[in-house]
Formats: structure tokens, C-alpha cells, sequence
């Protein structure tokens, strides 16, 4: 991404479901994503979540039943999410959110690894 925060793709909707604790977004390209509230929180792109280098990424466990209080708009290029469990320092740009729906199954099959790895459980 440029520093210009140019996006390759922008959300034409963006619905939160809490019951279902899911956030839809559609895109200007037709696709649409339905993102976990679970998901999102462990792949939060914060610091506190992905570290400030390679190799730097913490395991978050026990947020099966995590769900979404807010959503905040950061200026035309990405939103912030404010969960129950109180992390809300992730800025999600357009091009992570798109990024994240497209390869969902395999950030949820990594995350379930890790857990398992690490002896983690998703429940808290």
C-alpha cells in the first residue's frame, strides 16, 4: 500500500451483525465477505497482535464468544474495531479487510495450529 493509502479495493456496504457476531462487507468488485468477530480479533493488524516485526505475531486464545461494541471509520481508508473483550488499537484498511476475507480458510486454519501448538484453547 502506498503512503498515499491508496486501496486496491473499497467496501461499497459494511453491515455488523452482532448477534451473529460477523461483519459483511461488500465490495466495489461484487465480492462480499462475511468476517468473524473471532477472526478478526486474533488477526487484529495492531501491535499488540502482530508485533512490530516479523516473527513478533502473539497467539490470542479464548475469544470464541468475542463481539463487536463499535465500528469507527479512519479517515477514507479503513475502519476500527472496537470489541467486548476492549482491544480496539487495530486500524483494518479497506485491502486487509478484502485481504482477510479472501483467505480466510487458511488464517483460520493457521490460527487453529497455533492454538494447538501452544496447548491454547479458542474458549476463554
Amino acid at each position: 500500500m502506498s503512503g498515499d493509502y491508496a486501496s486496491s479495493h473499497r467496501p461499497q456496504e459494511i453491515r455488523l451483525k452482532r448477534e451473529e457476531k460477523v461483519l459483511e462487507v461488500d465490495f466495489d468488485d461484487g465480492r462480499t465477505f462475511r468476517l468473524p468477530a473471532e477472526l478478526l480479533r486474533v488477526e487484529s493488524p495492531s501491535a499488540e497482535v502482530q508485533g512490530h516485526g516479523p516473527g513478533q505475531k502473539t497467539i490470542v486464545a479464548g475469544r470464541r464468544h468475542v463481539g463487536i461494541m463499535e465500528i469507527e471509520t479512519v479517515g477514507h481508508y479503513a475502519i476500527r474495531i472496537k470489541f467486548d473483550d476492549l482491544h480496539d488499537t487495530g486500524i483494518y484498511s479497506w485491502d486487509t479487510l478484502y485481504d482477510m476475507g479472501e483467505r480466510q480458510d487458511e488464517l483460520w486454519r493457521d490460527y487453529l495450529d497455533a492454538l494447538e501448538a501452544q496447548g491454547l484453547s479458542r474458549d476463554p
